[in-house]
């Protein structure tokens, strides 16, 4: 065995050294062609003038609706559809982007959160020497440069730790991690290095000591993935392109080619969603750029034509800070299937993720269970194991759909590519698919490209390199003190309006509320622990928001971060963009249960149910169980078999203790699972039992029940904030 391990890791030491010396060459070939770049520049500057406004989605619709006929029409409001339409407008064609959902709401929103070229692509590249994938890592390499450059408050180098266990693991990661720093050239982000034992545990101290040898940190990028997405929207909506989301395209439209007799794909036939308004869009060229939708988009204009799309399901969860260090992230690259999993700070939360297993495409993917408790249960591996991981801990989940595709055009149809795909119908339909975020620009810059050479267009070359996106020009890491300085905001709302807005986090402040207070002098917030304010959601509105969802999940985070939060957040949140849109009391609450229901099954909301309404959860010893029921009769005095909020209230009151009824409703409520406006005592014991296994933390019920049996007849403050709490 001893001997087995000795030659594997043989082995590994000289792929390594041959990919040091493969890294070396291609190196050197990189450094010749890309000298011209000190970081990124814009190679050409682009001629369209840009607005310094973006038009009303009503103004867009018009435009949509009155323009006899487009260049270009790009079907899909993702990092790619709307990269494409960016990248087609500055070049001075004219442009249209429909959307049928709301810009990224779809896998643009569900990533990891990296900008990244790939480290286990390098190593596969290498190991199974594979150009294609190492020219695929090299480009995205580049890419990352590229948005780290052009959006500089949605972006950040981000430290990420690879925790070694075995001594000849060692060498073999270092030279791989080295080579990847090689192939990034001139544009690596900070050179990776080495770390003993002690040092390891001193960035990342909730890593698990035992066995532990060392570690190996690298740099990559992370950014905020449906800004940066709604970011390049409203850049295109700046440069011209006339873009609209809540349009869907019912069909493409056909015209015969008087020269050729063919059928050509001439523009879409579409609806907006909210009006059920019906329109045309004429164009030159219709680019599908629909993710794990392009195969339905290429039978609309094929019905025999293959599927290329091959979906893979990705899920991530969110858990509490603690778990990780601020600026410090960590690859598994080995997991016990052999999936890699990365554990990321994002938003002073902790990211997991991400699982790869086929599905159905769908508008609604919802993260099972199974994958959340496999990436808890590879979670556990790494953490110490004075870290307790808790099922309950799970602040939000959610599953995005990867359209993975096959190239028709390669002789082995089988075969997967881990790269984008263009390609150009009989009929001029040129469709864009495969890829991933990092290299979105890369991706829109060969789509226009083929649209030129099919359609004829008479433009230059692509000016996306370096180009800045809305909110970059003016930002520097310092614009959050004069938000402060200025308009009196907390430091945290501000560093966070600065990081999410740019420079134009100016124009949330300045519609921002007087709160009434000494400080924060404006801002109010829209739940306790987070940093979006009530003057987000009325700005919001302005970057084509139009659903309640679209806010908590993509102009704010919320949805991602904390699902009860984004929950408690919703009735504010409709009764302001209820205010801006003019909806009726019927379409409020439509929106409120629409929202609530995206919460309950794509956001991991219903896995809080789950773990509660298992019967076979409830395991408590008899001790236990008499405590606790003491514990409830103490506020069911008439022994009815169930509480509600008089006899909360009425406790509460005997300990000088005042908390608002609509509060004590929605804490009732978390625990309330027939939803019959009472919490009845097996209820009660059934959320016990889950918190003693750890698979919910944070009631507040619990947390409020326990504080006053131990402060019954004292006068306390009792907190009933969520305390990191999860699902």
């Amino acid at each position: 065995m001893a001997f087995q391990k000795a030659v594997k890791g043989t082995v590994l030491i000289g792929g390594g050294a041959i990919a040091t010396v493969f890294g070396l060459s291609q190196f050197s070939q990189y450094r010749n062609k890309h000298d011209t770049f000190v970081y990124v520049q814009a190679a050409e500057p682009v001629t369209v003038p840009i607005k310094n406004y973006f038009p009303t989605r009503e103004q867009q619709l018009l435009t949509l609706q009155s323009t006899s006929e487009f260049d270009v029409l790009v079907i899909g409001g993702g990092a790619t559809g709307c990269g494409c339409a960016l990248d087609a407008v500055t070049r001075g064609l004219k442009t249209a982007l429909l959307e049928r959902d709301d810009f990224s709401s779809g896998t643009s929103s569900r990533s990891t959160k990296l900008i990244h070229g790939g480290v286990r692509y390098l190593q596969k590249a290498v190991m199974k020497l594979d150009f294609e994938q190492y020219k695929m890592v090299k480009e995205a390499l580049h890419e990352r440069a590229n948005l780290l450059e052009i959006a500089p408050h949605l972006s950040a180098p981000l430290p990420i730790m690879l925790p070694v266990y075995k001594w000849w693991q060692l060498p073999y990661y270092w030279a791989g991690i080295k080579l990847y720093d090689l192939v990034a050239g001139n544009q690596c982000l900070k050179s990776s290095y080495v770390l003993s034992k002690s040092r390891a545990l001193e960035y990342f101290p909730m890593l698990r000591k035992d066995k532990l040898v060392g570690a190996i940190v690298y740099y990559d990028g992370q950014h905020n993935d449906a800004r940066m997405n709604l970011a390049i929207a409203l850049t295109a909506a700046r440069y011209g392109a006339a873009t609209a989301n809540y349009t869907e395209v019912l069909r493409l439209l056909k015209r015969t080619d008087p020269r050729s007799g063919k059928e050509r794909v001439c523009g879409a036939h579409c609806r907006d969603t909210l009006t059920g308004q019906e329109f045309d869009v004429k164009a030159k060229c219709v680019i599908n750029a629909t993710g794990p939708f392009t195969d339905s988009v290429r039978k609309m204009d094929d019905q025999e034509v293959p599927n290329i799309c091959q979906p893979s399901a990705g899920v991530h969860i969110v858990m509490p800070g603690y778990y990780s260090p601020d600026h410090m992230g960590l690859l598994d690259p080995a997991t016990s299937d052999g999936r890699v999993i990365f554990f990321l700070p994002w938003e002073k939360m902790t990211i997991a993720g991400t699982t790869d297993s086929p599905t159905d495409v769908t508008s609604h993917p919802i993260p099972t269970e199974e994958d959340i408790n496999f990436i808890l249960s590879e979670v556990r591996n790494y953490l110490s194991c004075d870290v307790e991981v808790r099922r309950g801990d799970v602040l939000a989940a959610w599953s995005g759909i990867r359209p993975l595709v096959t190239d028709p055009n390669s002789k082995d149809t089988q075969s997967i590519s881990r790269n984008h795909v263009v390609t150009v119908s009989d009929s001029g339909l040129v469709t864009i698919a495969g890829g991933k975020w990092t290299t979105y620009r890369a991706m829109a810059q060969d789509t226009i490209d083929a649209a030129i050479q099919a359609h004829g267009f008479n433009v230059g070359s692509s000016r996306t390199v370096g180009l800045q996106l809305e909110g970059a020009e003016h930002w520097s890491p310092t614009l959050y003190i004069r938000l402060v300085q200025d308009y009196g905001l907390e430091s945290e709302v501000a560093q966070h309006l600065a990081s999410t807005y740019g420079d134009r986090a100016f124009e949330v402040a300045k519609i921002a509320q007087v709160t009434g207070k000494r400080w924060p002098i404006v801002g109010k917030r829209l739940v306790s622990e987070f940093p979006y304010i009530e003057a987000e959601v009325v700005y919001g509105v302005k970057e084509y928001a139009r659903t309640a969802v679209d806010m908590i999940s993509r102009r704010t985070r919320l949805a991602f971060l904390n699902v009860q939060a984004a929950e408690e957040a919703l009735p504010r949140i409709v009764d302001i963009m209820g205010k801006e849109l003019n909806w009726s009391e019927q379409k409020k609450k439509e929106e409120l249960d629409a929202a609530k229901k995206f919460l309950y099954y794509e956001m991991g909301y219903k896995v809080k149910s789950d773990q509660l309404t298992d019967s076979s959860e409830i395991s408590l010893i008899p001790s236990d169980i008499e405590r606790y029921k003491k514990r409830f009769h103490m506020f069911d005095k008439d022994k009815k078999g169930f509480i509600t909020i008089l006899d909360v209230q009425r406790v509460l009151e005997s300990i000088s203790i005042d908390i608002d009824e609509n509060t004590l409703h929605d804490i009732l409520n978390e625990v309330d699972l027939n939803k019959n406006g009472q919490v009845e005592l097996n209820e009660f014991l059934q959320l016990m039992s889950a918190i003693q296994k750890g698979r919910v933390s944070g009631s507040r019920l619990a947390v409020l029940m326990k504080t006053a049996e131990e402060n019954l007849g004292q006068r306390v403050v009792i907190p009933v904030d969520r305390s990191g709490g999860g699902l």
